[in-house]
């Protein structure tokens, strides 16, 4: 869909396909390295097929978009009309995603504003989408970048693992952390915090953390009008009855989505993830 400003992001956003062609957004895809071959998450490589590597204990990394691919996104969006482009990426904490999309925007057709938006997943794709929809009706590209903005600073994620173990192999949580939820046997429930992946609390069986998790958002939701993200991977029976306790729960609920997660995010939490973003409106 031409229009005079466009929304980039990328593949960790994990916005649901047809919501992408109704607004028009365009996702750059992140690369799965798998032993020797190099697969573009969400058309090379499934959430169920990472799943099943990491689980054989596959050598499994990632890597962002070179930044010839993202000269090649914004020359084809400007070519399909667009004036302007807004460009929302994961936390720069993460990878280099958004670095990559800066040194692209430098030689784009058109004026590009790269956002670091220090969300990932359905964090991330709600700040696309609030983007969007003030594109969507009008608004300039620094109405875009305002609306993405306020979105993310009141937007929460909050997640479960089952180890710490692929989050520290990876180099997103410390070693120390790691270690201290291994040596004391707990199940971390975590959360994002200013872009990085923190212990939120240590709770002793899978249960409960998964509990605990779900009165953490329904906490943070309160009473306001929200939309919330349910998350997993390779644990759909946790994420379906997480979803079903919250729909009954938060009274204020707008949009309520579930999902798996893809390879690059899954890459980094393993099997066993249960996750939630709680995002007001």
């Amino acid at each position: 869909m031409s229009r005079h400003v466009a929304i980039v992001t990328d593949s960790t956003a994990y916005l649901p396909q047809r919501t992408m062609e109704r607004h028009g957004i365009t996702a750059v895809p992140l690369t799965v390295v798998l032993g020797h071959r190099a697969l573009e998450e969400g058309t090379e490589i499934s959430a169920r097929s990472l799943a099943l590597a990491l689980q054989k204990r596959h050598p499994v990394t990632t890597s962002r978009p070179s930044p010839e691919v993202f000269a090649q996104t914004y020359r084809k969006v400007a070519e399909a009309g667009a004036t302007g482009i807004v460009s929302l990426h994961l936390s720069a904490e993460f990878s280099g995603t958004y670095d990559a999309a800066v040194l692209a925007a430098r030689e784009a057709p058109v004026p590009v504003r790269v956002v670091d938006t220090g969300m990932v997943a359905m964090a991330l794709g709600f700040c696309a989408l609030a983007a969007a929809e003030t594109a969507d009706a009008g608004g300039t590209m620094d109405e875009a970048v305002s609306a993405a903005e306020k979105r993310a600073a009141a937007t929460s994620a909050y997640f479960y693992v089952d180890t710490l173990d692929y989050l520290r192999r990876g180099g997103r949580i410390g070693a120390a952390q790691a270690l201290l939820g291994s040596a004391l046997a707990v199940k971390p429930l975590l959360a994002l915090d200013d872009g990085r992946i923190e212990m939120l609390e240590k709770v002793r069986t899978a249960s409960k953390a998964i509990a605990r998790l779900e009165e953490i958002v329904i906490e943070r939701a309160g009473a306001h009008d929200v939309d919330i993200a349910v998350h997993h991977l390779a644990a759909p029976e946790r994420a379906a009855t997480l979803a079903d306790r919250l729909h009954d729960r938060v009274p204020g609920l707008v949009d309520l989505h579930v999902s798996e997660v893809g390879a690059v995010i899954g890459a980094h939490t393993g099997p066993g993830l249960l996750g939630a973003v709680v995002s007001p409106r």
